[in-house]
């Protein structure tokens, strides 16, 4: 018997910071630093289940040609008249979801979440309890739509006569999740965070990320400190500055090739030896020159 311990790579949730996952991956799959499963919530569940379909270098370079071709409009297609509807309460959203459910049924190459290459778990909350909701079988495509569910922004998804929403409301960054499912090594992929923008973001959806994705590397912190003494936890460190907001895709690319160097940057001087918070994560200041 193998006295390996059970790996598990966490994703966290983050908009279009999820580009910067897709560039740790791809450094960890380099490196062959492998999972025994995957958990993800919200944008980190997509990141996951993609990568769980073809978990090596060259799904993680496949998942990169699709970020790198997204535009805000392929994710999030605002319109007035949607955003009227859901103001005035005519409907529980703003964003039409189909465009999304389009992208991952396009790029998703297995059915059902139990069909993946590798195990894959999505974080969802239940819309009436706010209770996790950790999905590892049953149709793929509506898991991942519902932990990606922006509350107010789409609209919850039914699974088996239950309504769920982003799984950032009951547990962003699901380490929990992965201590439940056995793991003994967590490896913790984290968008982080816009901690050098000029100026606050210049609409409701892109302010509404922004103050999520602060609530998220906020809760990490938590949660990386409550569960250290329980497993191995490591935390690769998220890009530090970054300027754009997550409701902007144009950086991708960048955000991409950055956490590719920053990783193996970071495995090289012995990353996964050690445990500890990353000083990119906490709040912090820049100077200002």
């Amino acid at each position: 018997m193998s006295d390996a311990p059970r790996t598990a790579f966490v994703l966290a949730g983050g908009g279009s910071l999820g580009a910067v996952e897709v560039g740790m991956l791809e450094a960890l799959a380099e490196a062959r630093v492998r999972a025994d499963f995957v958990v993800g919530s919200s944008a980190g569940a997509i990141n996951a289940a993609f990568f769980a379909g073809r978990p090596n270098l060259d799904g993680a370079r496949a998942l990169r040609a699709i970020w790198a071709g997204l535009r805000a409009r392929d994710v999030f297609p605002f319109s007035p008249l949607g955003g009227l509807l859901g103001a005035l309460a005519l409907r529980d959203h703003m964003i039409d979801p189909v465009p999304l459910r389009r992208l991952i049924e396009r790029y998703l190459p297995y059915e059902r979440l139990e069909d993946a290459a590798l195990p894959v778990h999505v974080v969802a909350a239940n819309v009436l309890t706010g209770r996790e909701a950790v999905l590892s079988r049953g149709p793929a495509v509506p898991a991942v739509m519902a932990s990606a569910a922006i509350p107010g922004i789409f609209p919850p998804v039914r699974i088996d006569g239950e309504s769920y929403f982003d799984g950032s409301v009951a547990n962003n960054t699901p380490v929990s999740a992965a201590l439940e499912l056995g793991a003994d090594r967590i490896i913790v992929l984290p968008t982080g965070y816009s901690c050098e923008m000029k100026q606050p973001p210049g609409s409701a959806l892109a302010m509404a990320l922004h103050g999520v994705n602060l609530l998220i590397a906020r809760q990490l912190v938590v949660d990386v400190e409550r569960f250290m003494d329980l497993t191995q936890i490591h935390v690769v460190p998220p890009l530090c500055p970054v300027r754009t907001h997550p409701f902007d895709f144009s950086n991708a690319r960048e955000l991409m090739d950055r956490a590719v160097a920053s990783t193996r940057a970071w495995l090289a001087r012995g990353g996964l030896e050690h445990k500890g918070i990353p000083f990119e994560l906490p709040a912090h200041k820049h100077e200002v020159i």
